[in-house]
């Protein structure tokens, strides 16, 4: 039950990246750094997301 718990958590996470990093990609003064970070941090998600699931 806590596993279960902890994936839906991670994966709110990685869908509130996503639209950070959507929304940021149509501003146009966004910083591509921060940009670059977000991507980094939903990829770290998906990877533990992924190694939680298999």
């Amino acid at each position: 039950m806590a596993l279960d718990a902890h994936l839906e958590t991670l994966k709110t996470k990685h869908d509130e990246l996503d639209e950070q990093i959507r929304t940021a990609i149509k501003t146009p003064s966004s910083d591509d750094l921060h940009i670059s970070e977000l991507k980094k941090k939903k990829l770290a998600l998906k990877d533990q997301i992924k190694t939680l699931t298999h």
